[in-house]
């Protein structure tokens, strides 16, 4: 009988082990590895040329990985093709959606996933990602499990896609659950468009006055202080006026020092914003802010509730999907509840009355999911709260937008009239000295 070499990694505790098995064909000893609870990562017949093995670091990656306390954005290095430079994400949550709605099509219609993906990779045009679809399908050429392939690209494939499909595998539906699975993304990138069309408007509003007030302090107010001195003959100007003039001076003889001042201050609050203080602090603001608070409340618990009954839906046992929808949450209020939740649920509570204890979740959401714990239909339930909630983030984008107009033109209606008032002031003073 043919022996094949392979190095593989423990599923559990996630360490790299050589041997050498006998087997009919190489597929056989890839699913006879898998059934002894290894992934390989290279097989080949014993005196032949090895695949390319894991390196150090994705050996610890995996280690994590596998660990309990794995956090779900910890990133584990891919094998990549030789001369394939990536900068930035491979693709966007719009790509991936599409990738999943047609891989779902196409398993539902009865092909083979092996076969489904190596359709898509042929007409796949990003090429990282097109390398990636190809790693997926060598993956389980070799014997792995779709779920598997996944796992070695946690940049791509975030936990809940990897979790659902886990059990979509285990339940033998995948075409079903990748058809939840696009459902869910094409739903939440539908929310999230709403909201980042809701901040748009104010966004370009913003930009627009700056410009204005940028070019009236650098080109027509340094023209009348040039009158104002001829024309007062020493007298002081008003507070107003020497106040603006003092920031136009700064700005027109201190470009480079006012562009760097902006640049440095972004930066210092993104870095700030990146620290616990930071983030705890804006995501309050977010869900708390007067206007657009409402509006990041209500995206936040149709994300919460979309992403936890999809996930129940699929098969995900309870405490992981309360883990999963955690570490997607985006929001780190949300995520601080949402551990309260998981705690309590361990310890053999509902979901409906620790979640109730938080504060962060209204009544009417904790009420319906109680009801559906009570009923046994708790994904369903979660499912009808999301299409609640996502009504009313439509409807709340559609009051924001109408109250922003008047906002932002009050807005740069002082701005302006603020300058305007004060290059009036000298001219009234010169005006009683005249009369």
């Amino acid at each position: 009988m043919p022996k094949f070499t392979y190095s593989a990694i423990e599923s559990a505790s996630g360490k790299e082990k050589k041997g050498v098995v006998e087997s009919t064909s190489s597929e056989q000893a890839a699913a006879e590895l898998k059934a002894m609870g290894l992934i390989p990562t290279a097989l080949a017949p014993e005196g032949g040329a090895g695949a390319t093995k894991l390196s150090t670091g994705a050996k610890k990656d995996v280690r994590k990985l596998n660990s309990p306390s794995a956090p779900a954005d910890m990133p584990l290095r891919s094998k990549k093709k030789k001369g394939s430079i990536t900068f930035g994400r491979v693709i966007n949550n719009a790509g991936l959606t599409v990738f999943t709605r047609q891989l779902a099509t196409l398993v539902n219609a009865g092909m083979p996933i092996m076969r489904s993906l190596e359709t898509l990779a042929r007409q796949e045009k990003n090429l990282p990602f097109k390398e990636v679809v190809e790693s997926l399908v060598e993956s389980i050429r070799s014997g792995s499990n779709f779920s598997d392939g996944l796992l070695q690209h946690p940049k791509v494939f975030d936990r809940l896609y990897v979790n659902m499909v886990k059990a979509g595998e285990a339940g033998g539906v995948l075409g079903t659950v990748l058809e939840r699975l696009s459902r869910f993304m094409e739903k939440a990138e539908k929310i999230k468009g709403k909201v980042k069309s809701a901040m748009t408007y104010p966004v370009i509003i913003v930009f627009v006055a700056v410009g204005i007030v940028g070019a009236l302090m650098i080109f027509v107010i340094p023209q009348f202080e040039k009158i104002f001195s001829g024309m007062l003959k020493g007298k002081a100007m008003p507070g107003l006026t020497l106040a603006v003039l003092s920031v136009s001076n700064f700005i027109k003889d201190h470009y480079l020092i006012t562009i760097g001042i902006i640049v440095v201050g972004y930066f210092a609050f993104k870095a700030w914003h990146k620290t616990r203080g930071g983030t705890r602090a804006v995501d309050w603001f977010l869900l708390h802010a007067p206007g657009v608070g409402p509006l990041f409340l209500k995206s936040s618990i149709s994300r919460f509730t979309r992403t936890l009954g999809t996930l129940l839906a699929s098969g995900v046992p309870i405490l992981q999907a309360l883990l999963i929808t955690r570490d997607t949450s985006g929001n780190v209020h949300v995520a601080d509840a949402l551990n309260v939740v998981h705690d309590r649920v361990k310890e053999g509570d509902n979901v409906a009355r620790p979640l109730d204890s938080t504060k962060v979740f209204p009544t009417m959401v904790t009420s319906m999911i109680e009801v559906g714990e009570e009923t046994g239909a708790l994904p369903e339930m979660l499912n009808r709260v999301a299409d609640t909630y996502d009504d009313e983030v439509d409807n709340s984008v559609a009051g924001l937008t109408s109250i922003i107009e008047p906002v932002m033109i009050v807005f740069m209606a002082v701005m302006v009239g603020t300058i305007v008032i004060a290059l009036f002031l000298p001219i009234i003073e010169i005006i009683k000295g005249l009369q």
